[in-house]
């Protein structure tokens, strides 16, 4: 059983949309022999991963007026990656930093 505090820490803090990736992120992930949804969870959650304070800021900004929101991660294999969500909530990407 979960308490309420429990349960609004694990709740999303904003839609993800569709979900995408670029082919080198899967190969990425793949290599390291991860799975996107890990970060996904951590992303939603509002965990953003290694990005400055400033990032951090205006990903918390972004939460709420509803600005494009990066969470930058590192994988098993020391491969960066990032998770974009659109201002629009329509599709979160998944990929590598090079390939923005």
């Amino acid at each position: 059983m979960t308490t309420n505090t429990e349960q609004s820490t694990n709740a999303p803090r904003f839609a993800l949309g569709q979900l995408v990736s670029t082919p080198g992120a899967l190969a990425a992930f793949a290599n390291a022999g991860q799975t996107p949804m890990e970060f996904l969870r951590r992303h939603i959650a509002g965990d953003w991963g290694q990005v400055c304070a400033a990032d951090a800021a205006e990903n918390e900004l972004s939460v709420k007026e509803g600005f494009r929101i990066l969470s930058a991660y590192t994988l098993n294999s020391g491969t960066k990656i990032w998770i974009m969500t659109e201002a629009d909530r329509a599709s979160t990407c998944v990929l590598l930093p090079d390939e923005y």
